[in-house]
This record gives C-alpha cells, sequence and structure tokens, in this order.
C-alpha cells in the first residue's frame, strides 16, 4: 500500500517538481512559436521570461492553495477519499498539459500547473496522514520516511528522463509535462 500511495502521488509530486527545468527551452519555443501564429509577431525576450515565469510559478501557488485545503478536505471527507478526489485534480492537470500541444495554447499548459500544484499540496499533506493511519505503530516511523524518499525518487527519475540526449525533440518533451 505504502508504494501505491508513494507512486501515485509524491513520486509524481517530485517529477513535477523537477521536469520543468529541463524542458523549458522546448516549452518557450513552444510558447513563441503559438503567439507568432495567434498575433503574427514574435514575442520580445521581456515577455517570453515573463510568461515562463508564470508557469514555472503556478506550481508553487498550486501548491499553497492545496496545502491550505488539504487539512478541511482530510477533516471533512477523510484521508483516502481526499486521495482519491486529488487523483481527479491530477488527471484534469494531465490532460491541460498533456493536450496543449494540439490546442495550441501554452494557457493550458499554466492551468496544468496550477492544478499540479494543488495536487502536490493535497497529496503532500494527506500522504504521510493516511500512511501514519494505516501502518502498524512499530513501523509508523519508517511508513512516514517514505513521502521523502518517493519525492526524491521523482525528483531523480525527471533528472534522468531528462537529459537531452535521451530526447531529441520537442514532442518528446511534452509527454514528461
Amino acid at each position: 500500500m505504502i508504494v501505491v500511495l508513494g507512486i501515485g502521488g509524491t513520486h509524481l509530486s517530485g517529477f513535477q517538481m523537477s521536469v520543468i527545468n529541463y524542458t523549458s527551452p522546448y516549452i518557450q519555443k513552444f510558447i513563441n512559436e503559438t503567439w507568432l501564429e495567434r498575433y503574427g509577431s514574435g514575442l520580445h525576450q521581456e515577455t517570453l521570461t515573463l510568461l515562463w515565469s508564470f508557469i514555472v510559478s503556478m506550481y508553487c501557488v498550486g501548491g499553497m492553495v492545496g496545502c491550505l485545503c488539504s487539512g478541511y478536505l482530510t477533516a471533512k471527507y477523510g484521508k483516502k477519499k481526499c486521495l482519491l478526489f486529488n487523483d481527479v485534480v491530477l488527471i484534469a492537470a494531465t490532460l491541460h498539459t498533456g493536450f496543449s500541444r494540439r490546442a495550441k495554447s501554452f494557457e493550458m499548459i499554466l492551468i496544468g500547473r496550477f492544478l499540479e500544484g494543488i495536487g502536490a499540496g493535497i497529496n503532500l499533506n494527506a500522504h504521510v496522514q493516511y500512511a501514519g493511519e494505516i501502518s502498524p505503530k512499530k513501523m509508523r516511523g519508517f511508513v512516514n520516511v517514505t513521502c521523502s524518499v518517493f519525492l526524491a525518487l521523482g525528483k531523480t527519475v525527471a533528472r534522468i528522463l531528462g537529459l537531452r540526449y535521451l530526447c531529441y525533440s520537442i514532442s518528446s518533451y511534452f509527454l514528461f509535462m
């Protein structure tokens, strides 16, 4: 059960924290191409940097919202239902980010990152609480550490998959997000 909690939640949170660094040149190129197609002129570097900063920071903003909501949600609906609801949020985030290229909308990446942040904020709180609830007293400390282990594992996987020599095209980077 702990492996399912870790891979289904904190691993994804760690992955999303790190993957944005490696996709940055490709996503910025996508933003510029989308803008050029819509408005007929390219973006100034300052505007591109501003849009990119919004995309990166929306994960943190969503994380704050998720953390603030997680206490209320776990108290009202319970930890298990909260984690299941969180899966719906993460699926919506994945769909927004995944279909952004097809829809030619960098705004969908912005929304997806915000929803991913909400999911991470809820999950990082609810995971530890739920893992502590379902584990035997003798193993409770070990089980609660698995949250950090899976978070670090997610960051490591993002770094390995983000290596430039593993992915050669912009379309393959959209699979990671």
